[in-house]
């Protein structure tokens, strides 16, 4: 009892020095879109999840992922469009062209959680077309907890590490020199 009481004063204390600290459920802004941004890009671009749903079939995969808590096992099933498929309707700059091996991706949540990728990786390997930029679970929009738009790597062995909830922003940069 006494170490809750401790940890609620600390949170209040630090709450009152740094106003921005809250608790992280108060704290997360939904995504209720995707900028797409970068040096690498012909230009910025945003998309709504109600754009992403009107990509081409041929660029929307789905992934079906089964959890088990406490001795009960659940699926459900995802649906969006893959990163490098939404990167090529953006374009890419003739510079991006000739220097692909040299891009990032960096995927960034409205908490400022980030997910790095490679050009490369999602454009010459088997990862890129499991890179989702998610926009339906279940046949429904995403559950308020993931946004409106999150992003699964669903190629990786641990999906926590490059799930991005809320994904608010798309950006392709060069490796400094």
């Amino acid at each position: 009892m006494r170490q809750w009481v401790v940890s609620i004063a600390i949170l209040l204390i630090v709450n009152y020095v740094h106003p921005t600290v809250t608790l992280a459920q108060n704290s997360i802004k939904s995504s209720a879109n995707v900028e797409m941004t970068g040096a690498a890009l012909q230009a910025p671009m945003v998309f709504t999840a109600d754009a992403l749903k009107a990509f081409p079939s041929d660029a929307i995969q789905s992934f079906s992922q089964t959890r088990a808590s406490a001795g009960v096992s659940t699926t459900s099933t995802v649906r969006g469009v893959q990163l490098p498929a939404l990167i090529e309707r953006v374009g890419l700059t003739e510079r991006a062209k000739a220097n692909w091996k040299t891009l990032l991706v960096i995927c960034t949540a409205t908490d400022g959680y980030r997910a790095v990728f490679t050009w490369p990786e999602l454009s010459n390997t088997a990862v890129g077309a499991g890179v989702l930029v998610v926009f339906e679970q279940d046949g429904s929009p995403l559950a308020a907890r993931e946004g409106q738009i999150a992003l699964l790597s669903t190629a990786d062995k641990r999906l926590g590490a490059r799930h991005v909830r809320n994904l608010q922003r798309i950006e392709l940069q060069f490796l400094p020199n």
